[in-house]
């Protein structure tokens, strides 16, 4: 395959924040590994954060890419059902940011987080933590009931504030609604993705879900405390502070026997009943959380004091 000179299209999915910073550094080293023209389509917002460090790629809007003529075009997504003439491996299996990589066809999949703009100057004198504590369905919350109230109070001890910076302060439907933790400073809100950037990266940690603004704070190269049971590891990029309890149910995101329903906010599709539901997410307790959250903190330190 020789695309040297050519005009190739990526294209991903629009309006999917973590899945495209998941899937944006692979981008890049194809463009390395062949020089042609390229082409990345993706949501404005979210292009105009790589824009000026990613010179060498034209990003268009999706009505743009329709006007172009390409001599080939990669189509980047998930594809469900155990789909394996879109991807060559099912994405459950090789992580959901990998599976990109395997469809550009590269060698090197190894965890690089994308460059962005780190450049605007500290707004918060004090030292603080930032959470992110909303998902778009129940499994991927922290459902153990007590866990952000405790490890917000112990965050507080230790003199750090914490803001809380999800899109929404609630988040839910019908008879279940996720609210931000209590003890919270409120920096919710329908916000510029920069001024979130410009508020995670000089936090002393980030403290997340399997979402977007777990990737983005990944960008933002500070330590990420990533909290999820729904999924296994291989599924995110990799932290020495990624929660999970093997101990009890876990991964069905990654078990290539269930198929996530998008229409379904309570998915949890090895336990119906109310008591085992989300014991992926129940069993991991403040006390985990506290342990890697100030392994995370004594890190940063030592950084720096260096």
């Amino acid at each position: 395959l020789d695309l040297t000179g050519k005009d190739v299209l990526v294209q991903l999915p629009v309006g999917a924040l973590g899945d495209t910073i998941a899937w944006f550094s692979y981008i890049e080293r194809f463009r390395e590994k062949h020089p042609c023209r390229l082409y990345c389509m993706m949501a404005e917002e979210i292009a105009n954060l790589f824009r000026k460090q990613y010179p060498g790629i034209d990003f268009v809007t999706k009505e743009e890419a329709e006007k172009l003529a390409p001599y080939a075009t990669y189509r980047i997504g998930l594809f469900f059902g155990g789909d394996t003439d879109n991807q060559p491996y099912d994405f459950r299996q090789v992580g959901l940011h990998k599976t990109a990589g395997h469809i550009l066809g590269l060698d090197d999949l190894s965890d690089i987080p994308p460059k962005i703009d780190l450049s605007a100057k500290r707004q918060i004198r004090e030292r603080y933590a930032v959470v992110a504590a909303q998902a778009s369905s129940q499994c991927k919350f922290w459902n153990n009931p007590s866990g952000w109230r405790e490890l917000i109070c112990w965050l507080k001890e230790q003199g750090l504030r914490v803001l809380c910076i999800d899109k929404q302060p609630e988040y839910g439907t019908d008879f279940t609604w996720n609210h931000i933790p209590w003890g919270c400073e409120d920096f919710t809100g329908n916000r510029p993705l920069q001024e979130r950037i410009d508020l995670i990266k000089d936090a002393d940690v980030f403290i997340g879900l399997s979402s977007g603004l777990s990737w983005l704070a990944w960008c933002c190269r500070v330590p990420v405390v990533l909290i999820s049971g729904f999924t296994d590891p291989v599924n995110e990029f990799s932290t020495p502070w990624r929660l999970i309890n093997p101990a009890v149910c876990h991964g069905c995101w990654n078990d290539t026997r269930c198929e996530f329903d998008h229409r379904d906010f309570l998915w949890c599709p090895r336990k119906n009943d109310a008591a085992g539901k989300f014991e992926c997410t129940k069993a991991i307790t403040a006390q985990m959380a506290i342990r890697a959250v100030g392994q995370a903190l004594q890190e940063r330190r030592q950084e720096e004091m260096q």
